[in-house]
C-alpha cells in the first residue's frame, strides 16, 4: 500500500479530511476520481491554496495540502503563519521534493530552508519521514493531530524495516553507541546507515537516531546521546542555519549539557543540480564520505583545547 492508497483509506473512514493541491498531483493522481468533491486543485496558486485550506479548517474540515516544498513554504509563508499558525488550525502541509529529492532542479526549486521556516512558526509541527514506509507509519497520527503540520513528503524505497510504534516527538532508535551518535532525518537516513556500518567495521561504536518529527523534537534522546557518546553528529539536506544542528544546539544549551557536535549540512550554498546519487557524491553526503568526515572529527584530540575552558 503506497501513500495514495494509505491516504484514501483514511479519507474513506473520516469525512473531515479533504485533499487540496496547487497542481501537484504526482503522489495523488488517482484521488480526484475516487473522492470527487473532496478534492480541490487551485492551480499554481500556493497562497490561495493555503488560504482555502484555512477556510475549510474553520468549518470543521482537516485539509491535506499538496504542493512543491519550496513554493509552499516560501511563497505562501505569510499565509501559513497568519491564517494557519496564529489560528492553530489543523491544516496538514505536504511538501513535495524537499531537500536533495529536488535532484536536477536549480536553487529556485530547492527546499533547503523549509525546516527552519516552518519551525519558526509557533505551533506548527514538522514530520520528516525517512522513506515511504516511515511516512505511512506516522501518517494517521500526524493527520489526526489537532496541530498544524508540515510534512517533508517522500516515496523513497524503504531503507530499513521501521519500528511501527510511531510516537510524535519520539526518535526511532536504529542503534545505540558509546563513541558516536548520529542524528538524522529524511532521505539521508540511508546514507547515515551506510556510514554507521563503515565506522562499526573499524571498531567504532555508533548510535543512530531517525528523528522523524523534528518539531516537537525528542529532547530526552538528544540529552541521552550527549551523555553516553563523546560525539554527536547531525546530518541533514538543509542549510546549516535553522535545521537539526540549530535544534540540537538549542536543546543542549537549554538542558545545560556539554558535548562535541559535528554538523554536516549545506553551508551557505545551494546544491549543484544532478541526479540524486550524483548530488550526494558532489556535495559529500554519500555514506562513505560521511564516514570519513565523522572519523576525522572523532579522532581529533580536543583534550587540551576549548572544551576544558567551559568548566574553568
Amino acid at each position: 500500500m503506497n501513500y495514495e492508497e494509505t491516504l484514501y483509506k483514511l479519507l474513506a473512514n473520516d469525512d473531515r479530511f479533504i485533499v487540496l493541491t496547487a497542481e501537484n498531483r504526482a503522489a495523488i493522481r488517482n484521488l480526484p476520481g475516487l473522492i470527487k468533491e473532496r478534492f480541490i486543485d487551485t492551480g499554481i496558486t500556493e497562497q490561495t491554496l493555503v488560504g482555502t485550506a484555512a477556510g475549510l479548517a474553520l468549518r470543521g474540515r482537516i485539509p491535506i495540502v499538496h504542493a512543491l516544498s519550496t513554493f509552499l513554504t516560501m511563497r505562501a509563508f505569510e499565509f501559513i503563519r497568519t491564517d494557519i499558525g496564529i489560528g492553530q488550525l489543523p491544516v496538514k502541509l505536504i511538501g513535495a521534493v524537499p531537500g536533495f529529492l529536488s535532484e536536477a532542479n536549480g536553487p529556485t526549486h530547492q527546499a533547503i530552508e523549509d525546516v527552519s521556516l516552518m519551525r519558526g512558526i509557533p505551533g506548527v509541527n514538522i514530520f520528516c519521514p525517512a522513506d515511504e514506509q516511515d511516512l505511512k507509519i506516522g501518517l494517521e497520527k500526524v493527520l489526526k493531530s489537532p496541530a498544524p503540520y508540515y510534512i517533508r513528503y517522500t516515496n523513497f524505497a524503504n531503507v530499513i524495516e521501521h519500528n511501527p510504534d510511531f510516537q510524535i516527538g519520539k526518535a526511532e532508535v536504529i542503534s545505540e553507541g558509546l563513541d558516536i551518535t548520529i542524528l538524522v532525518y529524511g532521505t539521508l537516513l540511508r546514507e547515515a546507515i551506510i556510514a554507521k556500518d563503515i565506522l562499526a567495521e573499524q571498531g567504532i561504536s555508533v548510535g543512530l537516531l531517525n528523528m522523524r518529527t523534528v518539531k516537537p523534537i525528542d529532547v530526552d534522546a538528544i540529552v541521552q546521546a550527549a551523555s553516553q557518546s563523546s560525539l554527536i553528529v547531525t546530518i541533514e539536506d538543509h542549510f546549516l542555519t535553522g535545521g537539526l544542528f540549530s535544534i540540537v544546539s538549542e536543546v543542549l544549551v537549554k538542558e545545560q549539557t556539554c558535548t562535541r557536535v559535528l554538523p554536516i549540512a549545506l553551508k551557505d550554498k545551494w546544491f549543484k543540480p544532478a541526479l540524486l546519487n550524483d548530488v550526494l557524491e558532489y556535495e559529500g553526503f554519500t555514506g562513505r564520505q560521511l564516514a570519513e568526515k565523522i572519523k576525522i572529527e572523532f579522532e581529533t584530540d580536543f583534550s587540551d583545547k576549548k572544551f576544558e575552558k567551559v568548566f574553568d
